[in-house]
């Protein structure tokens, strides 16, 4: 079985974002960049497949510009076969990006693809669905556990209520939560190892997918910030508040 994980560049999740100076988009000069952590999660979760023997060769995708070349030998260290980078300067949005990936699972017919839910710059949670609906895979979304049983996956996903389980055929689509798995380290052996694995660069207009931006970003400002609250001594001064200041009850 082959496993195809899409995988993302992002700002590292410990790093304060700021806009910049213009308001134009995100300040992204000498910022720590990293992999998505639901990419982590995705590739930890092929990982595992692969070492009980349910998976052959996993491959790790991207799109973006060349440094996203790091992340992808991130994903080679943890565990991964290959990867393949769709090379493109323009920020691809959920649909170019899904479309660019149906070019790739067309071409590498994988049996299952396994990605994060979403992103943590833009929590858009689209391409995954995207994606399933323009191959025409099976789809199970927020998995917190995935068991495979030859063709059939059983996945348990989170929803609103509680936990739901779907049992769904290859080939298939599987996002993945918080909740799924810990992702792992990788070990300086098998970062030293990446670096021997095969990486392709296909440039992205040579996949013949319109990815043009169908959004414009108009301003990127920090939030308001809050003002600092006080301390009451009673609860008729809470309530003298909340009437009179905060008027949020009567």
């Amino acid at each position: 079985m082959k496993i195809l994980v899409p995988i993302k560049r992002v700002v590292d999740y410990n790093v304060k974002v700021r806009p910049k100076s213009d308001e134009s988009g995100v300040d992204l000069n000498n910022v720590k960049m990293a992999m998505n952590p639901f990419c982590e999660i995705a590739v930890e979760e092929a990982v595992r497949l692969k070492e009980s023997g349910k998976a052959e060769e996993i491959i790790a995708v991207t799109i973006g510009a060349s440094s996203s070349q790091e992340q992808l030998r991130t994903a080679l260290a943890l565990g991964a076969d290959r990867a393949i980078l769709v090379e493109t300067d323009v920020e691809a949005e959920p649909l170019g990006i899904s479309k660019l990936l149906k070019s790739i699972v067309d071409k590498e017919s994988p049996d299952l693809i396994i990605l994060g839910k979403q992103a943590i710059d833009g929590d858009n949670n689209q391409t995954g669905q995207m994606l399933g609906a323009l191959t025409g895979f099976s789809q199970a979304t927020f998995a917190s556990e995935v068991n495979l049983d030859g063709d059939n996956l059983s996945v348990t996903r989170e929803i609103d209520g509680g936990l739901q389980t779907l049992d769904i055929n290859l080939p298939a689509i599987v996002t993945t939560d918080l909740r799924l798995n810990e992702p792992r380290y990788a070990s300086l052996p098998n970062i030293m190892k990446a670096k021997s694995k095969p990486l392709d660069i296909i440039p992205a207009a040579d996949l013949g997918v319109d990815i043009s931006p169908r959004l414009e970003t108009i301003k990127v400002t920090l939030p308001a910030e809050r003002e600092a609250g006080v301390i009451v001594e009673t609860v008729d001064e809470l309530i003298d508040k909340l009437k009179n200041e905060a008027k949020v009850i009567s």
